[in-house]
């Protein structure tokens, strides 16, 4: 377990912080950004559980969580000697989100059109989300071209993207209130 006695170190004031490695990296290095943006995808989510509740808001929970071990996943390199023991991603933690993807899906008409995000609340956060998760996975996969990443981590940041845009039309009444593109509507 983490334990935070101090929350400011000065050890960042010079444009530096240290990795899970004890590495220390400019702080606007790709893999900073990577897991700093996995950071931001979570404090979204966090908005969108103040309008979800029961099963959604589970998930959304579980997935809070996933982002704190995928942060930590991507803070501690494959190739430094801590590596070895870090906390990684799992394929069970994918496996998890592919499960409930498909739940949702089952209960959802297919789709005519592009989903704009709004309709609810909770669905325009996830929406929200949702690219900022994709902003993440950019990030994850230009870090994997010159970086260790782990492949499962990868899978994950993928699939999550995909979830939290079947949620937010869960959300949306299991897409009743979505709200569609319609190309060209205001030529």
């Amino acid at each position: 377990m983490v334990k935070l006695s101090k929350i400011y170190t000065r050890g960042g004031d010079g444009g530096e912080t240290s990795l899970g490695s004890g590495e220390r990296v400019a702080k606007h290095s790709l893999r900073v950004a990577a897991y700093g943006t996995i950071d931001e995808a979570n404090a979204v989510i966090g908005l969108a559980r103040l309008s979800s509740k029961d099963d959604p808001d589970a998930m959304l929970g579980c997935i809070q969580n996933d982002l704190f071990d995928l942060g930590a996943d991507l803070c501690r390199p494959e190739h430094s000697r801590s590596g070895e023991d870090a906390l990684r991603i799992t394929t069970e933690q994918v496996e998890r989100l592919e499960i409930e993807i498909d739940g949702m899906n089952a209960e959802l008409e297919p789709l005519g059109s592009f989903v704009l995000p709004g309709g609810s609340e909770a669905a325009a956060y996830l929406h929200l989300a949702r690219t900022v998760v994709r902003r993440a996975e950019r990030l994850m996969t230009e870090l994997a071209e010159t970086e260790a990443v782990n492949a499962q981590a990868l899978k994950y940041v993928n699939r999550l993207s995909d979830h939290l845009f079947q949620l937010a039309r869960r959300l949306n009444e299991n897409g009743k209130i979505d709200v569609l593109w319609v190309p060209g509507a205001n030529r």
